[in-house]
């Protein structure tokens, strides 16, 4: 074969054209101010739970923290139920996390198949809850007649499934896994449970892991379920720990000295800031390793199930 021929069998590149040239140009542009839309209001929060409230509120911190001020993250380690609000959401995520796809991964891979008898039906229920629900009422009657109030119970059960998560997952098993793969386990006396835990598991790591990530970032925001059904303050997690120290340190702004009062204003005002980095710098920093999975599951959710 001469290089002729072998010229020829190369594919050829589509030149772009000037209008291609225009769009990509606009595009990146309209993407990099939609980055900037969505990343500076957190780099503005970061920047201010360093910078004197007074500045703040003037309206000049813009790019970097001015007149460093740390008194908000002082009265925030100083606080004691701190470390129980991190060891309570850590525990809570960790077992809910568990608790979730242990009930979600066999539930969407029991819908995916089109031999199960009532599927559509059964899908129909589970899409119904995403629209109408008993309400917060029937829910704290529930919670106390199983007698798990003011227990971990609590905080992993009523958020055990999430339907947007079970046909996400549903979509993958369907689409991911082929029906000649179980025809061909069949052959070989494979059962359909032998099938899931030794053929469907193995190969659903990238769904697994996209569960694990939708699931342990709900439950580590979690403040309603919480706030509702959780009484001791030592079984309280991180996000109701740091509002109630917000709340804290606003009453405790208001006294006789006006001197003493204007420093607690803004130590309560600092707090605010300093509050949502605390909370959220855990998740923060795992993020960039974990991104790959999130964007897997945007594309798995967008896939025609």
């Amino acid at each position: 074969m001469d290089k002729t021929q072998i010229a020829a069998q190369k594919p050829r590149k589509c030149k772009e054209t000037f209008a291609d040239s225009v769009f990509n140009v606009i595009n990146a542009i309209i993407m990099s101010l939609v980055c900037v839309c969505i990343a500076y209001p957190l780099y503005f929060v970061l920047a201010a739970s360093f910078t004197d409230p007074n500045i703040v509120n003037q309206g000049r911190v813009l790019l970097y923290p001015v007149n460093l001020f740390l008194g908000g993250y002082e009265r925030i380690l100083q606080y004691p139920p701190l470390w129980s609000g991190y060891k309570n959401t850590i525990i809570y995520t960790a077992a809910g996390s568990i608790v979730s796809i242990s009930v979600t991964v066999p539930a969407a891979y029991a819908l995916s198949r089109r031999d199960m008898a009532g599927r559509r039906i059964l899908m129909f229920i589970f899409t119904f809850t995403m629209f109408f629900s008993g309400g917060i009422i029937p829910l704290y009657l529930v919670i106390q007649k199983l007698r798990i109030y003011n227990t971990i119970w609590a905080i992993v059960l009523p958020g055990a499934v999430s339907i947007y998560n079970l046909i996400v997952c549903r979509t993958y098993f369907d689409t991911s896994i082929p029906r000649e793969l179980l025809e061909a386990s069949r052959l070989d006396g494979c059962t359909d449970f032998g099938f899931f835990f030794r053929i469907v598991l193995p190969v659903s790591s990238t769904i697994i892991a996209v569960m694990i990530l939708f699931y342990a970032t709900a439950i580590w925001n979690q403040f309603m379920n919480a706030l509702m059904f959780l009484a001791d303050q030592e079984n309280m997690p991180l996000q109701v720990i740091m509002r109630n120290l917000i709340l804290i340190n606003q009453a405790r702004a208001m006294t006789n000295d006006p001197g003493e009062m204007m420093m607690r204003q803004k130590l309560a005002e600092q707090l605010k800031y300093a509050v949502i980095v605390v909370s959220a710098a855990p998740l923060l920093m795992v993020y960039p390793f974990l991104q790959k999975y999130f964007a897997k599951g945007v594309m798995i959710g967008a896939v025609k199930g």
